[in-house]
């Protein structure tokens, strides 16, 4: 895949005394104080900024954060914290900056001004190309470095790319690429993905890519319960999809006829209700009761599956395998966190609770990559080309 660099640009000196604007994924958790709960997209985004500030460039960086509606502002959309927050990264004051599409604003270089979340700007959503167009006149330099929209063509992905004199991927994205093509497209082997959430139905697409790729493909959460249901288990009242069993078999002899397999539990732990105050109780997969939840993998089950992991070549993560929120029921996504963060492979991790387990289990320094890319991530493990890239290479080309 061919597309410039920013890292390329500023080495050559193209960025100095530009006017830079850098598309950034800093959608972060907030509570109901309107406090950063989890920072991880803000501080993955600061690379790229200083590049552009170091590189002698005036800086402007837009993100969303949330779901507003567009042209309807309210306090709860507003990037304040993370103003905020970068302030503190950089070592800088990042003002914040509303209704700027029309431009307005002074910036010199060396300064980095943060633009108001561009979810609420009127056409962003659809692209509108007027707003792309108006976007692309603010800036030198357009620099995507926002993985986690990369699966969206909008106005501050996809229409700024078309019209701003240079288009180029900055670091974060360029390295998320490098990696899944790692991953991917000529993974070490054996190549193992764990694929866990609630539903089937959300993730199915990238079962069934995966199952023409992968040399053995673990399921959890939901997901794990329906395929309990496609090997012939009982699962008590636990949350499945049975309108989907079928297409779980699909998988599984998509898989068996490749010599490879899809690891059903041999042991689940399990609960008569959900809640934090939940009672743990350890089965065999075969005992599992009508009144029963499951909520877990069972320890040997993990142990199994941790023996296999440390095996890899190659390890892409996506999801929890049971409700690692509530501690009694974390022992399976702990065990197998733990046996990522031991093994030799090259593993990538992505979506918003795997970073979740990485963050508690404390083990970000051991996995091969984090990649902080949600939906854009998924469309990848589907097979799919991103509209990011799609343009990015397009301008590359022209």
């Amino acid at each position: 895949m061919q597309f410039h660099r920013f890292e390329d640009l500023c080495k050559n000196g193209q960025a100095k005394g530009k006017r830079v604007f850098i598309r950034a994924d800093l959608n972060v958790p907030l509570n109901d104080q309107g406090q950063i709960t989890e920072d991880t997209r803000i501080r993955a985004s600061v690379p790229c900024i200083q590049m552009a500030l170091k590189a002698g460039a005036a800086v402007m960086v837009t993100s969303h954060l949330g779901r507003p509606t567009e042209g309807e502002f309210k306090d709860a959309d507003s990037l304040t914290p993370v103003a905020e927050r970068l302030s503190e990264l950089l070592g800088q004051e990042v003002e914040l900056e509303s209704d700027w599409v029309d431009g307005g604003f002074d910036l010199a270089p060396g300064q980095v001004v943060l633009l108001e979340n561009c979810r609420l700007n009127v056409g962003e959503k659809k692209n509108k190309p007027e707003l792309g167009e108006k976007m692309a006149k603010l800036c030198d330099i357009f620099v995507h470095d926002a993985f986690g929209t990369a699966h969206r063509a909008e106005a501050s992905t996809y229409g700024i790319a078309q019209y701003a004199p240079i288009a180029c991927a900055g670091p974060l994205l360029a390295a998320e690429m490098d990696a899944i093509s790692k991953a991917l497209a000529a993974p070490k082997r054996p190549l193992v993905a764990i694929v866990a959430g609630s539903k089937v139905s959300t993730k199915l697409t990238i079962l069934q890519s995966l199952a023409d790729k992968v040399d053995q493909l673990i399921v959890g959460g939901g997901i794990a319960n329906t395929f309990m249901l496609a090997a012939g288990l009982h699962i008590g009242k636990s949350l499945a999809e049975h309108d989907l069993v079928e297409d779980a078999k699909t998988v599984m002899a998509k898989m068996a006829a490749r010599g490879a397999q899809v690891p059903i539990p041999t042991d689940v732990v399990v609960a008569d209700k959900f809640g934090a105050d939940a009672k743990a109780t350890v089965k065999a997969a075969a005992d599992v009761a009508e009144g029963d939840m499951i909520l877990d993998i069972g320890p040997q089950t993990a142990a199994a599956l941790a023996e296999q992991l440390k095996a890899a070549g190659t390890i892409v993560w996506n999801g929890p395998v049971g409700v690692f929120e509530f501690d009694q029921f974390a022992g399976g996504t702990e065990t197998l966190a733990r046996a990522i963060a031991a093994s030799p492979a090259f593993s990538i991790a992505g979506g918003g609770d795997t970073l979740a387990a990485i963050a508690k289990y404390g083990i970000d320094k051991d996995v091969g990559y984090i990649s902080t890319g949600g939906g854009a991530f998924l469309e990848v493990l589907e097979g799919k080309t991103l509209p990011a890239f799609e343009i990015l290479q397009k301008r590359f080309a022209a």
